[in-house]
């Protein structure tokens, strides 16, 4: 975080400093977690239904900040607001405007129904090898994720890369309006949020904010095998950037395969349009999913954006490290593959999960192909149809499926005879636990709420 004194910090969000003896300067990030606080940070308190912020402000002060953003006075140095969320926001908007004029801070931000996570974490990978970056920690993309992130950034970084999510229309816009962007990328539009947002057409709205929110000299990335996302061509006066397989892609994925581990390899190309000859450059990535290759056409695409050329993008990607339990690949000591993609679900990744499953290779021939897989959330009126579905999906993919949790029966009926239920975690692990051979390879995978982490966590 750029410095900032009290008074400034509260000139800017509209209050009030209290508890104040002597001048006081925040040069650290922002944080909701007292624990997390760094030497000079903020402590953002909110006052919660079963918890008060502002009782964690010693805390936080043993952890090295100098002063709180709340609603009330604390035992630090307290900037006094009626609402903290606005007030934190505000804060990010100053901020980054002071940034963009001391320096040359460019601006990135992802969404999509899937893969913003990972499209991300390859994104930052590639911008951090040329410069100074900063970016989402794991998947805080909300309200309150991204501010605290724009918070993050200093006078001396040069790439901000912040994933956008959305849980209804103008959530979006609300973002950008925090942070104007430089680069905007969308993924895809698929069934994430279904239920609350109604219909596809609708979350191809909401997703449709991020390209207006393009500043005027801006770059749309635009996934060219979506026809929604190309649609947002409309949306935007801006420059228009293209990745995917379909042949007038800006950033074009040829020659995909894959490894016995399930890890992409690939060939990104772009077209003898933009030049006398073609560019090409070859990448092999660590991280498990054909899918992978176009998180990472989506961020080689960003980074050519930004004037960064395609041959410096392979080695960055071929050690681009995913946020924690997104395709984590786990060969472990006993002989067992362990595939934890459990962060979240949604149909079409559960899909990409699954062709991960099929594409790995057991180290033995006797080795099975497990799926372990739980509730997906948030579907709407047609979540038992598409959990049936699922289920007969992974039935064509592994040769075990252990479906968790009755509110993901439909993924028993759907996969047939090779499909067993248990109740909850602690059966799911008992009868792995059990059953599981040496050679096995397993995949976990659910919506959040399930934490068949917990699954992941016991097999490793």
């Amino acid at each position: 975080m750029i410095p900032l004194d009290l008074d400034t910090i509260a000139r800017v969000v509209g209050g009030a400093v209290h508890g104040a003896t002597a001048p006081v300067t925040v040069t650290g990030p922002a944080v909701l977690d007292g624990r997390t606080a760094e030497p000079g940070g903020l402590f953002v308190a909110f006052a919660g239904e079963h918890t008060d912020g502002h009782e964690y402000a010693d805390q936080a002060a043993a952890a090295g900040a100098v002063a709180v953003l709340g609603s009330r006075p604390t035992s630090l140095p307290t900037v006094v607001v009626d609402d903290a969320e606005k007030a934190l926001q505000t804060l990010a908007a100053y901020v980054l405007v002071q940034l963009r004029a001391a320096g040359r801070i460019t601006v990135v931000g992802v969404t999509g129904s899937q893969g913003k996570t990972s499209t991300k974490d390859m994104t930052a990978a590639v911008l951090a090898a040329q410069a100074p970056t900063v970016a989402t920690l794991g998947s805080l993309n909300n309200e309150l994720g991204v501010p605290l992130t724009v918070l993050r950034a200093s006078a001396e970084t040069r790439f901000l890369v912040l994933e956008m999510g959305a849980r209804g229309r103008g959530h979006i816009r609300q973002l950008t309006d925090i942070a104007p962007l430089d680069v905007a990328m969308v993924l895809n539009v698929g069934f994430a949020h279904l239920g609350e947002f109604g219909s596809r057409e609708a979350i191809a709205q909401a997703k449709g904010e991020l390209i207006e929110g393009l500043r005027a000299d801006g770059i749309a990335v635009l996934n060219a095998d979506d026809p929604r996302v190309v649609a947002m061509r409309a949306l935007t006066d801006a420059s228009v950037m293209t990745f995917g397989t379909a042949e007038h892609a800006d950033v074009r994925i040829d020659d995909l395969a894959q490894d016995r581990l399930g890890r992409a390899s690939f060939t990104l190309r772009t077209p003898r349009t933009q030049g006398p000859q073609a560019d090409e450059v070859p990448v092999a990535l660590p991280v498990v999913g054909a899918h992978q290759a176009f998180n990472a056409a989506a961020a080689a695409t960003a980074a050519r954006a930004v004037g960064i050329a395609l041959a410096d993008v392979a080695a960055p990607l071929s050690t681009a490290a995913l946020s924690q339990w997104r395709m984590e690949l786990h060969e472990l000591d006993s002989g067992l593959t362990l595939l934890n993609d459990s962060y979240n679900a949604n149909p079409d990744s559960m899909r990409a999960a699954l062709d991960a499953l099929a594409a790995i290779e057991p180290s033995d021939p006797s080795g099975r192909r497990i799926a372990v897989l739980g509730e997906m959330r948030e579907l709407g009126e047609g979540a038992e149809e598409e959990h049936r579905q699922i289920g007969s999906y992974a039935g064509q993919r592994a040769d075990q499926v252990l479906v968790v949790g009755e509110e993901a029966r439909p993924i028993l009926e759907g996969a047939g005879d090779s499909a067993v239920l248990v109740p909850d975690n602690a059966a799911a692990i008992a009868w792995l636990r059990e059953r599981l051979g040496k050679r096995d390879v397993v995949l976990v995978k659910a919506s959040r709420g399930a934490r068949l982490d917990e699954v992941a966590a016991a097999l490793e």
